[in-house]
């Protein structure tokens, strides 16, 4: 039996001391077979080890109805394969720059607490996911190594309970491997978000030697570890694009090990946030600023690229990990890609005319719907209702708007709408008014968590609301069913089919040029989100979603119809 502890203030594995040199990598935002290259990527790079969040809404969208649970364990396995030990995070929350920080958007009672409600649907999730993890730690033939409690928990509440609550949970479902938590290194952080008898760690982008010296003020027999080091960062839509100096990470990881620390690589590989499940953040100290939604790629500028090759950075933490792990690879082959090529577009239909022939539900009250309301996680939602009139023209705006509408008076677009942007649009009395509301993504830190989509508060007329408002649901995690026609419509506010003809399967990357803001997907798969405001202008088109031959491609435009997408064989993030 193989044995993972912490003794005389160190790592010990199977008896000797040990350094935890990690990387994270998140199995659900690489496809599984995808998983092996850049599991291989890590330990080439001179790692030991690799980290992943859990997210909860990914595993059960609706309360008691779990899927692709087994992903998890699959995902241990693979890294088992491969040599690299495993450390997991359940959550519940994890942030991760993903949509409502991992927590589903169902949840009832007072998330993040000792709540009896919150914690009853903890318990059903940890019963599903737990055994899993637990049946594969090193002490029962396995690779995890160790099990963190929360995430961050400092950063958001100091309730104790919870979180001793979630350890003695992981106990019980048989974690016996040590329990972390991570958190900064200022003092409130340290004293909210750490259990007593649990191993804390920290997170920093730079000078170790301040929070190693901050985590040692407070655990001085603890291990040093940094579990998050952020040696590259993500990006919002509309905001530059984000980088770090190969030279200045590397310096840094440098003075992490010099210190005799452990250290997680975050991330190690980013990967793409497919679908609609990339997070948002708001500004400010308190996290309760201008709301900024994630791009859809989470390359993260991490020394292994969104498909999986080496970068500049790659190299240098492969010089310095390997002077302290003398067990590293040879570096396997990027991934192909493919010639740059066209998507011709033949099929196209107004969003208007598919709903008329979808015939999707509606619900009608006296105020609008929310999407928790209407049973959506992302997606759009038509609303409608009627100005009386006679009457002059008054602005219609929209309070509580998450996160951006399109308005329509009389079938007619108006204008749009956006969440943190003062305005509305003029309209007189005596008409029908349509707002097409998009969701961007659920807030993922702080105490916006847990925030509520569509319309949350009402739609006014003037200073008057509006009451009898129809809400119509429009999922888009299946277009099989959309009702394409021959011939282009030209407009936005459509769908759009067309064609992508491959040799053989690889990697490309998307280009709209001209398209203003929308959906793609590739035979059948949600790539993300695109929007012209950038900082990312290609999407990420991973080889195992293709096929020899002919591949379908949609696109739902919102904003611009642009010219022919095109496949290209580098990536344009900024």
């Amino acid at each position: 039996m193989r044995t993972f502890a912490i003794q005389d203030g160190a790592f010990h594995l199977d008896g000797q001391e040990f350094r935890i040199l990690s990387g994270a990598l998140h199995y659900f935002r690489v496809l599984p077979e995808q998983w092996p290259h850049r599991l291989r990527m890590l330990r080439a790079m001179g790692l030991n080890t690799v980290e992943t969040y859990v997210p909860w809404n990914l595993h059960e969208p609706r309360p008691g109805e779990f899927a692709r649970l087994a992903e998890v364990g699959a995902f241990l396995d693979a890294a088992a394969a491969e040599g690299l030990l495993a450390i997991v995070r359940p959550g519940p929350y994890i942030c991760a720059e993903w949509d409502n920080g991992g927590l589903p958007y169902w949840l009832s009672g007072r998330i993040r607490t000792s709540d009896p409600e919150y914690l009853r649907q903890v318990g059903r999730y940890f019963a599903q996911l737990i055994p899993a993890i637990a049946e594969r730690q090193v002490t029962r033939g396995g690779n995890v190594i160790m099990v963190q409690v929360e995430n961050e928990y400092g950063s958001y509440g100091d309730d104790q309970d919870y979180l001793r609550h979630l350890a003695d949970l992981l106990s019980a479902h048989g974690v016996e491997v040590p329990l972390f938590t991570s958190d900064g290194s200022a003092d409130w952080h340290l004293t909210g978000g750490t259990l007593p008898g649990v191993l804390a760690t920290v997170n920093f982008g730079s000078e170790p030697e301040r929070h190693f010296a901050a985590l040692r003020a407070h655990r001085p027999d603890d291990p040093l570890m940094c579990m998050e080091y952020w040696c590259g960062w993500f990006d919002h839509w509309g905001q530059p694009h984000v980088t770090r100096d190969a030279d200045s990470a590397a310096d840094t990881l440098e003075r992490i090990l010099a210190a005799g620390a452990s250290v997680n690589l975050y991330m190690a590989h980013g990967g793409t946030s497919f679908g609609t499940r990339a997070g948002a953040n708001q500004v400010g100290e308190l996290a309760t600023g201008a709301y900024r939604p994630t791009i859809t790629s989470y390359d993260y500028d991490a020394p292994i690229s969104e498909q999986g090759a080496p970068t500049e950075k790659f190299w240098r933490f492969r010089e310095i990990l390997s002077r302290y792990n003398p067990d590293v690879p040879d570096v396997p082959p990027a991934p192909a890609t493919l010639p740059p090529s066209r998507v011709r577009l033949t099929h196209s239909v107004r969003l208007r005319d598919a709903l008329a022939k979808l015939a999707l539900p509606e619900v009608t009250g006296p105020v609008p719907a929310t999407f928790e309301e209407l049973g959506l996680e992302h997606g759009l939602v038509l609303y409608r209702t009627t100005i009386p009139g006679p009457r002059q023209p008054y602005p219609v705006t929209v309070r509580g708007l998450h996160d951006r509408a399109y308005v329509f008076v009389d079938g007619e677009p108006m204008g749009v709408l956006e969440r943190d942007v003062p305005g509305g649009v003029d309209v007189p009395g005596g008409v029908s008014v349509e707002l097409l509301v998009e969701s961007m993504g659920r807030t993922n830190f702080g105490p916006a968590v847990g925030e509520a989509k569509g319309i949350v508060g009402g739609i006014l007329h003037g200073q008057q609301y509006l009451n009898g408002v129809t809400a119509v649901p429009i999922p888009l995690d299946d277009v099989s069913g959309v009702p394409f026609e021959p011939g282009l419509a030209g407009e936005p506010t459509a769908f759009y089919r067309g064609t992508l003809e491959v040799a053989e399967p690889a990697d490309g990357f998307l280009a709209l040029p001209g398209w203003g803001k929308g959906y793609v997907w590739v035979n059948g798969f949600c790539l993300g989100r695109y929007w012209e405001r950038g900082p990312q202008r290609t999407l990420y088109v991973p080889a195992p979603l293709l096929r020899a031959g002919t591949n379908e491609v949609v696109l739902l435009e919102l904003d611009r119809v642009g010219a022919d997408p095109e496949i290209r064989a580098e990536p344009e993030l900024g």
